[in-house]
């Protein structure tokens, strides 16, 4: 039986832009939100001068954001320190890509933007209080989601505005990825194959997106490679014990 085909197929692969409810997790908290951390909590890295805390990464991997490599049954395939490097390093290149932005400089986003994107949040947690639970849990309030929003909708402004008019997708590149790729995927998995005509603008979107992600990730080292990053991995010594004095 063959399957009606399904448009999730051709659902953009961005790492970027289907994520802005990852992305507001790793740019820098509001000067409120860093008072309220814990005493003992450790800076893991510096970025331009702008320190990035255990919390973060722990907020990263608490929502989700970031998914640990797993074999075919579900177990792990990279040990917990590996993973929690990853996640660093995703919080220091998203912490690179917002100082790039602030230096641009934006007009404040219009309120009914960001709105929308705390909806979205909102859904995908189930709703508003079961929202509002996650938010408490890893320190965040309404006003510094918002304000977090506002500049990952900024990222994503500059983005479009100065990388996505150096993308330019070929007609015959559309055609090469329908035949080689999405019709070969849709035969092997029995679902129905739609005529090129039908499709020619979802594929575009995908192969856009594709080199859109080539282009953030080109810029994102281009930012490393000027950036002052310095890592603190390694946990501070305990102090020796006290040796009381003899008089």
């Amino acid at each position: 039986m063959v399957k009606p085909f399904s448009r999730n197929r051709l659902a953009p692969r961005s790492a970027i832009f289907p994520a802005l409810a990852v992305l507001w997790l790793f740019t820098p908290t509001s000067t409120a939100a860093q008072n309220d951390l814990r005493l003992e909590d450790r800076v893991l890295a510096v970025v331009n001068e702008d320190p990035v805390f255990d919390s973060d990464v722990e907020r990263a991997i608490a929502l989700g954001v970031v998914a640990q490599e797993t074999d075919a049954e579900g177990q792990p395939t990279e040990t917990d320190e590996v993973f929690r490097r990853r996640v660093l390093e995703r919080v220091i290149e998203q912490r690179l890509r917002f100082h790039a932005v602030e230096s641009f400089g934006f007009e404040l986003l219009p309120e009914e933007e960001v709105e929308a994107e705390v909806a979205k949040l909102q859904a995908r947690f189930g709703g508003p209080e079961e929202f509002q639970a996650r938010l408490k849990s890893v320190g965040l309030t309404d006003a510094s989601l918002r304000q977090l929003l506002a500049r990952q909708l900024k990222v994503l402004t500059y983005i479009e505005e100065r990388l996505g008019p150096r993308i330019f997708v070929r007609r015959e590149e559309v055609q090469t990825y329908y035949q080689d790729v999405l019709v070969p995927e849709l035969t092997a998995a029995g679902s129905e194959v739609p005529p090129l005509d039908e499709v020619r603008e979802s594929v575009r979107q995908v192969l856009r997106e594709q080199r859109l992600n080539e282009e953030i990730e080109k810029w994102t080292r281009d930012l490393r490679a000027q950036a002052d990053v310095q890592l603190f991995l390694e946990p501070p010594a305990s102090l020796p014990p006290a040796v009381s004095s003899r008089s």
